[in-house]
């Protein structure tokens, strides 16, 4: 399953149980994956055209209705286009809206530089009180949507919209603002965001192939960063390394 299907499932239980749950979606709704909530709820499934700054505008004045608005579109248009918006309309207002950016980074080859966000974490972390979160794959993320939904403030998942090779267990205990150890060690800790998990899991085995044994600790929750954890790997290992899809500047690292 494609993680942006597992994001319309959730939506689709989400807009069954409760009315005031709505998707906003700026002609991108077949990309992103919520077209086919159109069908069930014409009314609470909208698009409003190729007008990012204007979809979060409505967003913000939906939550302050009583409304919980989801709103999507690739990960350039969802941050850098709308930045003010979501500064002053969502944020500064305090205003209930999750914010969908899908393929962030690299993961946009095919639509070329127009639509690469090597910056976007950079860009919202920037803002006080947002909430930035990455799966690595769709277990993750599927555990993870709830407690977002849950979460009574702004939220930008920056969402992979295909396949992710799996890289949690099914049973592993997930928790929104807590870092995940994935693999232990005692040489070096890498801490490792979204889509390069597997990458990392990959890199630890050849280390270990040198005689250095690395530790593997999962970053989904960007902002706020889990301090705690980090400076606590650091001072067991001794150093680190991020490892993540996006620019040196403003993201993970």
């Amino acid at each position: 399953m494609w993680m942006r299907e597992a994001l319309k499932e959730f939506l689709e239980e989400q807009m069954r149980l409760d009315p005031s749950v709505v998707v906003l979606d700026a002609d991108l709704a077949k990309a992103t994956g919520t077209l086919p909530l159109r069908q069930e709820f014409p009314d609470r499934a909208l698009d409003v055209g190729i007008a990012e700054q204007n979809m979060v505008s409505i967003a913000a004045g939906m939550a302050s209705c009583g409304f919980k608005p989801y709103v999507s579109s690739f990960a350039p248009f969802m941050t850098r286009r709308v930045c003010d918006q979501i500064a002053i309309s969502v944020l500064y207002a305090g205003q209930n809206v999750k914010l969908v950016g899908t393929d962030p980074g690299v993961a946009a080859e095919l639509n070329g530089g127009t639509h690469f966000s090597v910056e976007d974490v950079g860009v919202l972390r920037s803002l006080p009180g947002m909430v930035i979160f990455e799966p690595s794959d769709i277990g993750q993320l599927r555990k993870a949507l709830p407690q977002i939904h849950a979460y009574p403030g702004c939220v930008y998942l920056r969402l992979f919209r295909k396949e992710l090779p799996e890289v949690f267990s099914e049973n592993e205990p997930f928790e929104l603002f807590r870092a995940q150890q994935m693999r232990p060690g005692q040489d070096v800790t890498i801490f490792v965001s979204g889509i390069l998990a597997a990458e990392a899991l990959e890199a630890r085995e050849l280390l270990a192939a040198e005689g250095v044994f690395a530790r593997v600790v999962n970053i989904h929750t960007i902002k706020p960063l889990d301090e705690e954890a980090v400076l606590r790997h650091l001072a067991e290992t001794g150093c680190g390394v991020t490892v993540e899809n996006h620019s040196l500047l403003g993201g993970l690292h």
